[in-house]
């Protein structure tokens, strides 16, 4: 049986469901592991933001949270709604694709998540309004024609690293600064973690697409896998996530002042040593063991928030 096939059956038994098959749905649309990543960062940014300059504010965090849901799920609906052929190859499992989500449906979320956190930022700010702006025009620049931007390698990977490292870090940690009473300023830890998301971003950026070689091929999507090769690639891969865990373990425990320095080399040089440790065992050409290999990075992108947020608590 084809894949898409076996997709679109255990498509029709979740339809069965009701509500919660609804919810299934939506939560597998939102593409799970870009939800936790952009919660966890937000969460973090606001730990660290209360342990820099006291008080709480906890109102901003739930509605910041709120519109980057909104915006996450815009960007990878939108990516969703474009990339459905593809898909039917690469991720038959993805609810469009399977058979589960009508497009139709699919593009009435994707309105409402883009009209949302667009009037909460109006609400907020400037910074906040350019914020979400920005990153729902990369978000649709990235997957829909005529920019099609995933087209280009080196422009989707800039992409990604844009709303991750700038985007996300930089003013979400305004946000918070100004609701603590710190003022519009950026903090050291905010363009640390800046700073480690663009090798990480870059990561996330070109490994994704390791599995996907074959209908990225098929509609001509030149990804760095498909003009490379999964195995150099693969290698990109790695030396960014060596960069992103040393340059956290040597740079961002000797200049974040006030944070718990063996803390974060210690966690940073274990980070690398797992890394290594999956990528000398993966064979480039098994799409299910990359994948898996691609989810512990996610996991490894959460975890370095969650380190410096707890190195400042604990320093």
């Amino acid at each position: 049986m084809r894949a898409s096939e076996l997709a679109l059956r255990t498509g029709a038994r979740r339809r069965a469901g009701g509500l919660a098959g609804a919810i299934g749905v939506l939560w597998r649309f939102s593409r799970p592991h870009t939800i936790i990543g952009t919660t966890t960062a937000i969460v973090a940014l606001y730990a660290i933001a209360v342990a820099r300059l006291g008080g709480h504010a906890l109102w901003d965090l739930w509605w910041v949270l709120v519109a980057g849901w909104c915006v996450n799920v815009f960007i990878v609906g939108v990516n969703q709604l474009e990339d459905v052929a593809i898909d039917r190859i690469n991720k038959p499992e993805l609810p469009i694709a399977a058979g589960d989500l009508t497009p139709e449906a699919a593009r009435r979320i994707v309105a409402f998540a883009a009209v949302a956190p667009l009037a909460l930022a109006i609400t907020q700010g400037a910074v906040e309004l350019v914020a979400v702006g920005a990153s729902l025009a990369v978000g649709a620049a990235y997957s829909c024609p005529p920019l099609r931007l995933k087209r280009f390698p080196v422009l989707a990977a800039a992409s990604i690293t844009l709303v991750r490292a700038a985007v996300l870090n930089l003013a979400v940690w305004v946000h918070f600064s100004v609701a603590l009473g710190g003022g519009a300023t950026i903090a050291p830890p905010a363009w640390a973690l800046a700073a480690v998301t663009v090798p990480f971003a870059f990561a996330i950026a070109v490994l994704k697409d390791v599995p996907d070689v074959e209908g990225d091929r098929r509609f001509a999507i030149a990804t760095f896998s498909v003009r490379l090769g999964p195995r150099p690639v693969l290698a990109l891969g790695v030396g960014a996530l060596t960069l992103a865990g040393l340059g956290m373990a040597v740079a961002g425990a000797s200049v974040l002042d006030g944070a718990s320095a063996p803390l974060l080399a210690g966690a940073n040089v274990v980070g690398v040593a797992l890394v290594w440790a999956w990528a000398l065992r993966l064979d480039p050409a098994d799409r299910i063991a990359v994948a898996r290999f691609y989810q512990l990075v996610w996991r490894l992108f959460f975890a370095e928030y969650l380190v410096v947020a707890a190195a400042y608590v604990i320093g």
